[in-house]
């Protein structure tokens, strides 16, 4: 896995619109000049947050990622729960989970 590429790759998307341009006209030509894992390019090609999240990638990307696709804040965070309930847990990056996900915290645990 390549979570830096593909940081890299959302984080110039979200900030440069000659790259969001690239990437409406031929997101195939810009995925290449990025290091991405086959299971990442697929999950920028389909959109798909929620794996996006259990690779890893940082919420403040992905969030400006998800407002480029045109998804709504509540939509965008089920599509997080959903990932994870699809991929299983966060496997890199600062949300990475241990345990499987399963939450460690009392109040987490008695609702």
């Amino acid at each position: 896995m390549s979570l830096y590429q593909l940081q890299k790759f959302l984080y110039e998307l979200n900030r440069d619109s000659g790259v969001q341009r690239r990437y409406q006209a031929d997101l195939e030509e810009l995925l290449e000049e990025y290091d991405l894992s086959d299971e990442e390019a697929g999950a920028l090609r389909d959109g798909d947050v929620g794996l996006l999240y259990v690779l890893g990638v940082n919420g403040q990307i992905l969030m400006h990622y998800a407002a480029f696709l045109g998804i709504e804040w509540f939509d965008y965070l089920q599509m997080m729960r959903t990932g994870i309930e699809k991929h299983g847990a966060v496997r890199d990056g600062i949300y990475a989970m241990t345990g499987g996900g399963e939450s460690f915290t009392a109040e987490e645990t008695n609702r």
